[in-house]
C-alpha cells in the first residue's frame, strides 16, 4: 500500500497545488492585461480638452432660446395686465391708474420678484406691446433675497 502513487511525475497530493499555481499565473497574467487596457483608456482621455468652465473668469455661451432675467420697457407698457393673467403664480404686480380726461391706464409701477418667478416665459410670450423680453443674464444670486425684488427701474437696465 503506498500513500503517494505518482501520477505523471507529480504525486496525487503535489497535483492539485501544481494545478493551483497554473491558474493562480494565468489570473496574473489575466489581470495584469486588464490593467494595461484600462490605463491605455485613461492615456487616450489625457489628450481630450476639458469639459468644465471656470466659471467666475470664464462665461457659459447661453443658447437663443434661454430664458434669463426678464427686461422690461416701461414706456411700451399699457397696463393691460395680460402678464399677470398667463403667469402660473400671478406673479408681476403691476400698478395702474385711470386718467379718466383722456380714458386710459397710466402705469405707476411694474415689479417682479425673481425669488419667485419660475421664468416661464408666458408672460413674454403674450405681451402684446412686447415691452417684456428675455434676457442672457443668468447670475442672480444674492444674499438677501429682498433684493431679488425688481421694480421697473431695475427691470429696465440691460445686462
Amino acid at each position: 500500500e503506498k500513500k503517494h502513487q505518482i501520477i505523471h511525475g507529480y504525486s496525487r497530493y503535489m497535483f492539485p497545488m501544481v494545478t493551483g499555481f497554473m491558474n493562480y499565473g494565468q489570473q496574473t497574467v489575466r489581470a495584469a492585461r486588464y490593467i494595461g487596457q484600462s490605463f491605455m483608456i485613461t492615456l487616450s482621455h489625457a489628450n481630450r480638452l476639458p469639459v468644465t468652465i471656470q466659471y467666475p473668469y470664464e462665461k457659459s455661451i447661453t443658447s437663443e432660446r434661454f430664458r434669463g432675467r426678464i427686461h422690461f420697457e416701461f414706456d411700451k407698457c399699457i397696463a393691460c395686465e395680460v402678464c399677470v393673467r398667463v403667469c402660473p403664480i400671478d406673479l408681476p404686480v403691476v400698478d395702474w391708474r385711470l386718467e379718466t380726461d383722456i380714458r386710459k391706464k397710466r402705469l405707476l409701477n411694474y415689479s417682479i420678484d425673481f425669488g419667485i418667478c419660475i421664468f416661464c416665459g408666458n408672460c413674454v410670450e403674450y405681451c402684446p406691446t412686447n415691452c417684456l423680453s428675455m434676457t442672457e443674464e443668468y447670475e442672480l444670486s444674492t444674499y438677501d433675497r429682498h433684493e431679488l425684488n425688481y421694480n421697473q427701474i431695475a427691470l429696465g437696465r440691460l445686462p
